[in-house]
């Protein structure tokens, strides 16, 4: 029992406490950002890794109905502004989706493929179309905040 013990407290006293943790990254700091687009994509700018997660906004897909396919862009593509990256198709009608911001796609949700579904039970989280390293952070900076983008749908 005390050798249990005895090991117990050295595993404790080997790992780095809070204040080492943070004397090593002071000023590290994240800042995300989650703006939106007139066509209402949102994306998800995370400043430390430069990358946008670029999804569709829950009004879109309320505005769908029931997604049944998923078009989304090739790995590597370079991308302007504005830029058709995709496509949704839902029983009721046909969406293109449009780049948020410019960059290079980095990643796109493989999981949309065998369940497009996920657009419509989490649009903005799991339902993440693909992730844009950003060339213009202040392209990020030019797109409708949360009000904003609210506003603009009650119009």
């Amino acid at each position: 029992m005390f050798s249990v013990l005895r090991q117990a407290s050295r595993a404790a006293a080997a790992r780095p406490s809070a204040s080492a943790v943070l004397r090593t990254h002071p000023f590290a700091r994240t800042l995300v950002t989650k703006r939106y687009t007139e066509e209402h994509e949102a994306v998800v700018y995370d400043d430390a890794t430069g990358l946008g997660t670029v999804s569709i906004t829950d009004y879109a897909q309320s505005s769908l109905g029931d997604v049944v396919f998923v078009e989304l862009p090739v790995i590597g593509t370079e991308v302007k502004q504005g830029d058709q990256i995709g496509a949704v198709e839902s029983v009721k009608a046909a969406s293109d989706i449009y780049a948020p911001i410019s960059g290079t796609i980095e990643e796109i949700n493989e999981e949309l493929s065998s369940q497009p579904g996920l657009l419509n039970k989490s649009p903005e989280g799991d339902g993440w179309l693909c992730k844009i390293k950003v060339t213009d952070a202040k392209e990020v900076e030019s797109l409708m905040t949360e009000d904003k983008y609210k506003e603009h749908c009650e119009h």
